[in-house]
């Protein structure tokens, strides 16, 4: 399988619009223990950086990540903008250049995105944020891959573990950010940044996997 430019495109525009579609579920997780304004900041980010893609020329997937990446980081408020502009810029350096890739690379790329997230966060797996669902779906995408797996196949089971990531966010006490400012009380919500990020895996499989996962 080659991921081409067309289907970064169609990844990012499912994500975009995974994020308006869901923007008042995102509002309320983080109502509960943030801000309360992660939906609304994620659909404006996303609404400016496929704004951005069309500034971008030629058929570069780097630089159509980095335009995505930069979007964010100008235009969304909170931790969401600098962590998600992160992964996208991150990911965008490792694919610079490219107009296509296979899967490998892809997962490459990823690893890049969530390694630069982690080190902009400082969050390790069990602090309760977005990297307890990016983590797990970078790990089950690798696996897949090293296994032999159908890509289809390995880009469903990684938006599978991102699901559960997510999900396992729900008993957990934050140690990250403003939620962890709640302490006990923070345990029985779901993250809204690991559900973002779940979405952000489930597009890709659509987009990337052919079809829905």
């Amino acid at each position: 399988m080659t991921i081409t430019y067309a289907d970064v495109l169609d990844w990012l525009r499912r994500f975009g619009a995974e994020m308006a579609e869901h923007r008042a579920e995102l509002t309320g997780l983080d109502a509960a223990i943030g801000d309360g304004d992660h939906g609304t900041n994620m659909d404006r980010g996303m609404r400016k950086a496929l704004e951005r893609l069309d500034g971008v020329e030629g058929e570069d997937i780097g630089g159509a990540l980095k335009a995505v990446g930069m979007a964010l980081v100008s235009s969304v408020g909170g931790a969401a903008g600098p962590l998600y502009g992160t992964l996208f810029i991150q990911m965008g350096g490792a694919t610079s250049g490219s107009d296509a890739l296979d899967l490998a690379r892809w997962t490459d790329a990823l690893e890049a995105g969530v390694k630069g997230l982690q080190a902009r966060g400082r969050a390790e797996p069990g602090d309760k944020t977005m990297v307890d669902a990016l983590l797990p779906a970078l790990e089950t995408l690798r696996t897949a891959v090293q296994d032999g797996a159908a890509p289809a196949e390995a880009l469903r089971r990684s938006a599978g573990a991102a699901e559960e990531g997510m999900k396992a966010t729900v008993p957990m006490q934050a140690r990250k950010g403003r939620a962890s400012y709640l302490g006990p009380r923070s345990v029985g919500h779901q993250d809204p940044g690991a559900t973002s990020s779940h979405l952000l895996l489930l597009s890709a499989a659509e987009a990337l996997g052919g079809g829905q996962p």
